[in-house]
């Protein structure tokens, strides 16, 4: 299983990107999970659903399932949030794995950067981005990939498996 990550600022585009980089994997026949990392409270559930209330009465997992798909929700209740490492290994066997966000994490990423963003880059001080998402005429020894050409990404990430 590879392992690549999206790192960037909020606003900067990395789910959209993800998104259609994912779309393009998939159509080619990748086997492609995603590990999201959320800087907010989130929530999947529904107020109000049989799990939801399960959580509420206490539970500190709830696992979902149908026909079509399983979910399982654990409840930190105070413990540290999980690294990186520990949600990979919940994962199923698959081809790659992308990494939204987990910025600092020490793994091969492409850094998404996109004019309206003002926050400074990434990959001056971290040795691990591997190229660069742009819409910016960007000076950078780094691979520079248009982060409007999804096919360009998945093909820079295509080649970086085999590599």
């Amino acid at each position: 299983m590879k392992l690549i990550g999206f790192a960037g600022w909020s606003g900067s585009g990395k789910t959209t990107l993800v998104e259609q980089v994912v779309g393009v994997l998939s159509a080619r026949g990748l086997v492609v999970s995603l590990v999201k990392h959320a800087h907010h409270s989130f929530d999947i559930d529904h107020a109000g659903k049989d799990s939801w209330r399960h959580r509420q009465a206490g539970c500190r997992e709830v696992l979902v399932s149908s026909a079509q798909r399983w979910s399982l929700t654990r409840e930190l209740r105070g413990q540290p949030e999980a690294t990186l490492d520990e949600l990979l290994a919940h994962l199923g066997p698959c081809d790659l794995v992308l990494v939204e966000g987990f910025k600092r994490a020490q793994i091969p990423k492409i850094e998404v950067h996109r004019a309206v963003v003002s926050e400074p880059l990434l990959h001056p001080d971290d040795p691990n981005i591997i190229a660069v998402a742009t819409d910016v005429d960007l000076v950078t020894p780094l691979p520079r990939l248009n982060i409007n050409d999804p096919v360009k990404v998945a093909d820079f990430i295509v080649d970086w498996m085999q590599g």
